[in-house]
């Protein structure tokens, strides 16, 4: 439903630009930014834009920690789509310059309980991406508190034994909406009264893309963009997380390839669920809307049609006059 909500708000922003900025890069920050990545891709293909996220640079310094590691001694590279992007290398630089393949540490940390270590939040031990690690031979890069909720795998009604095998906070967002709130206004408090305000170098793109395109300094960030045939193995309108090289000339995104099988096909089940979300911001055909939440994988392995539609409709409902007008009215009936 976020989707829903806030495309049309930057279908505004991406007429304002073309009016008075053509030529600006739009930041893509708001989520769920896939859907918003590939639907501005659609609708207004001449907008420079990029999606940001800090997963793949925030879990390579997760991974660091738990091998300790030296972050700035660790070379990676990662692709897929946003929140379900993987580490195809993951090396740690040696004393002669060359590099070892750090999977197999990671997979004996696991096996032997070394790893994950615990890390800034101790309500998420982070161990459904390393089981997932140990059957599909590759690191996903973005939290194991979301990729559960993206998989069938780990959060299942009744099963409450993998919730705590796995460690699986399900009230863990609006637990950190409400920390986070308190933080930006006890922040808010400080500077206020401070005689001087530091501002600390953060891990997100931002800023080294302003930096780049502004004085022609190159950089290598991991934007998502039009796949455009990257990754050859996912669909070419999809929005693909690659790495892209940033420099005055804009933000550029790198050819990666075929991903290895497994992976491909596990980021078509949420790259399914994105296509027909656009798809109903594209043509306003509210049925797209019940076909996304059918194909969604988790929702899939839980409920039937008739609840996925009555799901569905509370939602809608529940939303109201957020959502487009196309989108609201009264509960869709399944064709008899």
């Amino acid at each position: 439903m976020r989707g829903l909500r806030t495309v049309p708000h930057l279908w505004k922003i991406c007429e304002d630009m073309l009016a008075v900025c053509p030529n600006a890069i739009m930041l893509q920050y708001v989520n769920p930014m896939a859907i918003n990545t590939w639907a501005i891709s659609a609708k207004y293909p001449t907008i420079r834009q990029v999606g940001l996220c800090h997963s793949v640079q925030g879990t390579a310094m997760e991974l660091a920690h738990d091998l300790d590691i030296p972050y700035e001694e660790i070379r990676y590279r990662a692709a897929g789509i946003n929140h379900m992007a993987f580490y195809l290398k993951f090396e740690h630089r040696q004393k002669d310059g060359s590099y070892r393949d750090l999977y197999p540490d990671l997979v004996r940390g696991y096996r032997e309980g070394r790893a994950p270590k615990p890390g800034w939040n101790p309500r998420c031990p982070n161990k459904v991406r390393y089981e997932m690690l140990t059957r599909l031979g590759y690191f996903v890069t973005e939290s194991s508190e979301h990729f559960a909720e993206y998989t069938p795998y780990f959060i299942k009604e009744g099963r409450e034994d993998l919730i705590e095998k796995f460690g699986i906070p399900l009230d863990e967002y609006p637990k950190r909406c409400i920390e986070q709130i308190a933080r930006w206004k006890n922040q808010a408090e400080e500077y206020r009264t401070a005689d001087r305000i530091e501002v600390s170098q953060s891990k997100e793109y931002a800023s080294e893309i302003i930096n780049s395109v502004w004085t022609g300094e190159p950089s290598v960030i991991y934007g998502n963009v039009r796949n455009n045939g990257c990754i050859t193995s996912l669909p070419a309108d999809c929005a693909a997380e690659v790495p892209c090289l940033v420099d005055a000339s804009g933000v550029q995104p790198t050819y990666i390839g075929e991903l290895p099988p497994q992976l491909t096909a596990l980021m078509r089940t949420n790259i399914n669920v994105q296509e027909l979300t656009v798809k109903a911001l594209l043509t306003e055909n509210r049925d797209h809307i019940y076909h996304a939440a059918m194909m969604d994988p988790h929702t899939a392995a839980e409920l039937d049609l008739d609840q996925i539609w009555h799901l569905v409709d509370d939602l809608l409902a529940a939303h109201g006059e957020w959502l487009p007008e196309w989108a609201r009215g009264a509960a869709r009936q399944r064709v008899a």
